[in-house]
């Protein structure tokens, strides 16, 4: 038991260093590129934390298991949004971009709406996956575009951070790409390396394979986004931090579903109960950003705390479901009837103070959230 102990620690080492270097690399690559943080987070940093999913959700299907895609895609975006951006806000809080706010957020939303008229009839058809996959296409498109086009403004703010104009060599985008590729090697290698010790050191205390799938597996290959964004935020790199978590939650429904679906024979199965619970919970979470990273622009440390304490809900209620338990009634009512409604009208007295009562806060903090002011040119509103 030891052991796996140990062996677990050292996946936690390997992939700390894994993020540490991911992080580095990709603010680097952003400033030597001329491309805005938050897009290199949407975009290289997701897409390469998001590998893990993929994996999984392909070797499944290689086995027969096309319904563990469709859990493992609803199971990671839950956990992205609510454990992966809950945790990192509640160490320190989280500017968020315009951006988000006004694109990648709402477009989250309508993918996962979409991912639930797909489902409807039961199954991800190869067409309805190579509408993912074709936005997963186009989306990273615009992003670099977008961020291209806005270069002088970056390159102007670069200039008043550092005092003089970055010209980037050959040499230093291909050593940030080494250390980007470093760091997902390190990450997918540790997050498999504590996923597979913690699995046997939890058989070995009796733990169902349910539990077991229900916890460890489904938050496994989400630690990369975790010790992504965490280490992000503790390094000051917001925008890569938060945009790690939604770009990673549009590159599973884009991408894994997308590309999964394309490569299953007869589309994906979309069980019954995920249709009936677990497709409204992902949609629900996708919807329940939008007020929170508008209200103040930044997701505070008590608003990370809510997002923790609902996945342990969630989780909590998918396993007294499995086991059948008595007490399941009980906690729905508690969950429907009080602590949701009073997580809602706590968003809407928020919103309220935000819009009608702190106009020029908002404004302020707008502004340099999109990138229209160099770093501390905002005043004291940090």
């Amino acid at each position: 038991m030891l052991i796996l102990v140990l062996w677990m620690a050292l996946g936690l080492v390997i992939l700390t260093a894994g993020a540490e270097s991911m992080v580095r690399g990709a603010s680097s690559l952003a400033i030597a590129m001329k491309i805005s943080p938050l897009v290199v987070g949407l975009t290289v940093v997701a897409y390469g934390t998001g590998a893990p999913e993929l994996v999984v959700s392909l070797q499944a299907l290689a086995n027969g298991q096309g319904d563990i895609t469709i859990g493992n895609v609803i199971g990671s975006n839950i956990f992205n949004i609510l454990i992966t951006l809950g945790f990192a806000a509640m160490i320190t809080p989280l500017v968020v971009s315009q951006q988000l706010i006004r694109f990648d957020v709402p477009l989250l939303i309508i993918l996962s709406v979409m991912f639930g008229v797909f489902s409807l009839d039961g199954r991800i058809e190869f067409g309805e996956a190579v509408v993912f996959a074709s936005s997963l296409a186009v989306y990273t498109f615009w992003a670099i575009y977008k961020s291209r086009r806005e270069q002088k403004k970056i390159e102007k703010q670069y200039e008043a951070e550092f005092g003089v104009a970055v010209k980037p060599s050959i040499g230093n985008i291909a050593f940030e790409l080494f250390l980007v590729a470093l760091g997902l090697g390190l990450l997918l290698y540790g997050a498999q390396m504590f996923l597979d010790n913690a699995v046997i050191l939890a058989r070995q205390f009796g733990m169902s394979e349910l539990m077991i799938g229900l916890t460890l597996v489904a938050a496994g290959t989400s630690l990369p986004e975790l010790a992504t964004t965490v280490t992000a935020a503790l390094r000051g790199d917001r925008d890569i931090a938060v945009g790690n978590a939604i770009g990673s939650s549009l590159f599973n429904i884009m991408g894994v579903l997308g590309i999964s679906g394309m490569v299953a024979q007869n589309g994906l199965p979309v069980s019954s109960d995920a249709l009936i619970f677990d497709i409204p919970v992902l949609i629900a979470v996708s919807v329940a950003c939008l007020p929170v990273f508008f209200i103040g622009h930044k997701i505070e440390r008590w608003e990370g705390a809510v997002f923790v304490g609902y996945y342990v809900a969630y989780t909590t209620y998918m396993v007294l479901e499995a086991t059948d338990s008595t007490v399941t009634r009980t906690f729905s009512v508690i969950m429907l009837g009080f602590v949701i409604p009073l997580t809602v009208i706590t968003c809407l007295i928020g919103l309220y103070r935000t819009i009608f009562l702190t106009p020029k806060v908002s404004v302020t903090v707008e502004s340099q959230a999109a990138g229209d002011l160099p770093k501390g040119a905002a005043g004291s509103e940090e």
